[in-house]
């Protein structure tokens, strides 16, 4: 069975957990202490990844230790639609998508840490750089939308939806609202509807009866 290397307030995290139970994929979960133990930064783990990151992914001889790269594996593994049509526009926008995924983690996860785990950083400059992203998001889900597609890259979800979404829904504990933001806010709420969907501390399934918000171009 695959090793996830895990903490339970990572949004990395929670990504790879996400995806697999989406995928029905089992994980031996290792806990590690990454907060205030630093595990992540000991020789063990150390061994494993040299950046000092987690989550670490391990299959038999196979070791993983980015997140996306994580997320096209357990899809290649066992539900190969969440990749895509295979089309070569739906591709790329999905390529595109996993790789502004980082932007959000440096900018919103960034702003997450410095307010929750008080690490150093310039809490205006990432929250700046968040809600630069947060706007970019949302411009690709109108333009989505217009097209007749409710997710980023097809007309169902891909991994580049599960790329994104974990930060984005965790924008407030930095203190970046999501108010300014209808279309991210129903792309949220589509997610979180989805059969096999599962929680992590601060992201709960869709239970509340708040009327939908309403997107304008």
């Amino acid at each position: 069975m695959m090793k996830l290397y895990d903490y339970i307030l990572s949004p990395s995290c929670y990504k790879v957990r996400l995806m697999a139970a989406l995928t029905g994929m089992r994980l031996d979960i290792r806990a590690v202490d990454f907060h205030p133990g630093l595990e992540h930064r000991g020789p063990e783990l150390l061994a494993l990844n040299p950046a000092g990151s987690i989550p670490i992914l391990e299959d038999g001889d196979l070791l993983l230790t980015e997140s996306s790269a994580m997320l096209v594996y357990l899809a290649a593994r066992a539900a190969p639609e969440w990749l895509g049509s295979g089309m070569p526009e739906e591709v790329a926008r999905i390529q595109q998508w996993l790789s502004f995924s980082g932007r959000l983690t440096a900018s919103l996860g960034g702003a997450r840490l410095h307010e929750m785990l008080l690490r150093p950083g310039d809490i205006d400059a990432l929250r700046a750089q968040g809600i630069a992203a947060l706007r970019e998001l949302e411009l690709g889900l109108v333009e989505q939308a217009e097209r007749g597609r409710r997710f980023l890259a097809a007309d169902r979800p891909t991994v580049a939806d599960i790329a994104c979404f974990p930060y984005v829904a965790l924008a407030p504990d930095g203190g970046v609202a999501l108010d300014p933001y209808p279309a991210v806010r129903l792309w949220s709420r589509a997610l979180r509807s989805l059969d096999g969907f599962i929680e992590m501390p601060g992201i709960h399934r869709l239970h509340e009866l708040k009327p939908e918000p309403e997107v304008q171009a």
